[in-house]
């Protein structure tokens, strides 16, 4: 079985191996021109091996494809980075993921936040927070750094007052329905949002139940113009490349002409409110 950095490497093979036939060459005739041993060609070819940043010029100067190589390199340099395992990212608890984050988050100057079902990070209470974590170290089985890892994120949270930072967050309206803890939790996780809602370097919006879908929903955590940021249940994923980045911007995008804001995203945070109470 294949794991999911082994199938991007085949994916990268394929990709070059079709620059190849393309250009009319036989791999030993590529990599005579390279100056390889003549099995380096296959092992890429079928992700045996990855090529280097040097091998991906070197291909695409003698296929004639030299504008393929940026986004070649970027999937090179994605394929190792982009795929982490939770039982990797969270081998020692919950503290060490949020300290990497605190660092991500300073060098960002325009971060776009989506979620279909909970509270984006930077903008949930201690008490919120509090629960999905303690659900993260259940489920996941890591070390119990409960306190800690709390204490993380809410100092992640100061980086919302800095003038040298925007954000826009679009959330689902489920997220507003999605009980985390008790109602007591959630009453207070909804007033938070309120407060947010009108900060001014924040843009927050919510896709309301009933809008018509558009596109595939996952969360997604834009930093600048050069990398998403996705979950699923067994890793996370970073990625870089340009036309995915592209792909993941037009969604968001999509989602975010969507959302309702202002008066309207605060009329559905407060029918949500009176649901609680």
């Amino acid at each position: 079985m294949t794991n999911p950095v082994n199938e991007a490497r085949e994916a990268l093979g394929k990709e070059l191996r079709g620059l190849r036939l393309n250009a009319g060459l036989k791999g030993t005739e590529l990599a005579r021109l390279a100056g390889w041993h003549q099995t380096k060609v296959p092992k890429i070819e079928y992700g045996k091996t990855r090529p280097t940043e040097t091998d991906i010029r070197v291909w695409c100067s003698h296929t004639n494809s030299e504008e393929h190589i940026p986004d070649l390199i970027a999937t090179v340099r994605n394929i190792e980075a982009a795929y982490q395992e939770w039982r990797r990212v969270l081998g020692t608890g919950t503290k060490r993921r949020q300290q990497t984050q605190v660092k991500l988050e300073a060098d960002t100057e325009f971060m776009r936040w989506f979620e279909p079902f909970l509270i984006p990070g930077l903008l949930q209470t201690a008490e919120y927070a509090e629960e999905i974590m303690r659900n993260v170290i259940e489920f996941y089985q890591i070390a119990d750094d409960l306190d800690e890892g709390v204490s993380k994120r809410m100092e992640r949270q100061q980086i919302l007052y800095s003038r040298h930072h925007r954000f826009h967050f679009v959330i689902a309206e489920q997220a507003l329905r999605t009980t985390v803890g008790d109602d007591g939790v959630m009453i207070g996780q909804l007033d938070r949002l309120l407060a947010v809602s009108s900060m001014p370097r924040v843009t927050f919006g919510i896709v309301p139940a009933s809008t018509r879908y558009r596109v595939p929903l996952s969360n997604m955590i834009f930093f600048d113009r050069d990398k998403v940021m996705v979950e699923n249940v067994s890793a996370e994923l970073t990625i870089t490349q340009p036309r995915e980045l592209a792909l993941y911007g037009r969604a968001f995008d999509a989602l975010a002409n969507q959302a309702v804001y202002g008066e309207q995203a605060r009329g559905l945070i407060t029918r949500a409110l009176e649901q609680r109470r």
